[in-house]
């Protein structure tokens, strides 16, 4: 079993779910981030939250895949301070939501003092409802920002263990891991961070508070990152318990502390009737035959062909 804690499958396709399931991911966490191009407007926020714990939710659960996600408002958006003004009013209304597991993903992207200040006030809410925080580490400048990440939490008096520091690489791995946060790793094909410079990794640091996810978006990304990477890593030699724990067990225990993400939502099966319809919608189209089924947690569908 295999869970993948940051994957934007807004941006994807079933064909990506079934693939996944069927590789053994049983459950996933989608991060709110932008959308490759600026909102103009504080109702796609609105539409695009509501997607993530709903419609999504029910995507995902039509390939027997259990869905969460984390609601924030992203670093590059917060740098439109009038918009960003009008989503910090949004979020309160959707972070107690069923599935919400964090406050995500939020931190910088260009270290601007409006970014600053955005994450600086989701860190408050995320403490006021007490759930953790998935942080976004920029791309630019990366370790002075990772490190700006952490002593700002720190600052605000959040539990390095109520934080998962994302996009972590080689410069900055030892820095979160001595601080006491989670550190999350994108494994992205030909770019950031690759599998095989993962298996190194795990290999250094072994697989304490260490997370693998593919961050799988609309660009150039592999929602089967996470299977790819733990297969490699025990071809290379790594014991399947520190596969185990950097490629499902440490995303659970993490984000499990929101209260709101159960082992057992997945262990004891996952019926899968593609005869559902969300909002009047199916994820089947006309002529297609509906699936129904018990999905087990090897990730076979004992399906019942419904004609």
């Amino acid at each position: 079993m295999l869970i993948d804690p940051h994957i934007h499958m807004t941006s994807r396709t079933t064909d990506d779910y079934e693939r996944m399931r069927q590789a053994g991911i049983v459950a996933i966490i989608e991060p709110a981030f932008w959308l490759g191009q600026p909102r103009t407007e504080v109702g796609s926020f609105k539409d695009y939250f509501s997607s993530l714990v709903g419609w999504e939710r029910f995507r995902a659960s039509q390939f027997g895949i259990k869905h969460y996600c984390t609601i924030g408002l992203n670093s590059k958006e917060a740098n439109n301070e009038a918009l960003a003004e009008q989503v910090m009013e949004l979020l309160p209304l959707f972070v107690c939501k069923e599935g919400v597991v964090g406050v995500g993903e939020i931190g910088y992207d260009d270290q601007t003092p409006a970014e600053d200040r955005y994450f600086r006030a989701q860190l408050e809410l995320a403490k006021e409802v007490n759930l953790p925080v998935q942080v976004h580490t920029p791309h630019r400048d990366k370790k002075a920002g990772t490190i700006t990440s952490m002593e700002v939490c720190l600052e605000h008096g959040i539990a390095p263990d109520m934080v998962v520091i994302d996009h972590n690489n080689e410069e900055t791995v030892k820095d979160v891991l001595d601080r006491g946060f989670w550190a999350a790793f994108t494994i992205y094909p030909n770019s950031k961070m690759g599998n095989e410079r993962m298996v190194e990794i795990v290999k250094k640091y072994g697989s304490e508070r260490i997370i693998v996810n593919s961050s799988a978006d609309w660009g150039v990304s592999d929602p089967l990152s996470v299977p790819k990477t733990a297969s490699l890593m025990l071809e290379r030699g790594i014991s399947i318990e520190d596969v185990r724990k950097t490629c499902y067990q440490n995303a659970l225990d993490s984000f499990g502390k929101s209260g709101q993400m159960h082992e057992s939502d997945w262990l004891e099966g996952t019926d899968v009737d593609q005869r559902e319809k969300f909002s009047d919608n199916s994820v089947l189209r006309g002529g297609q035959t509906p699936v129904v089924g018990a999905v087990g947690t090897s990730g076979g569908l004992e399906s019942n062909i419904v004609r």
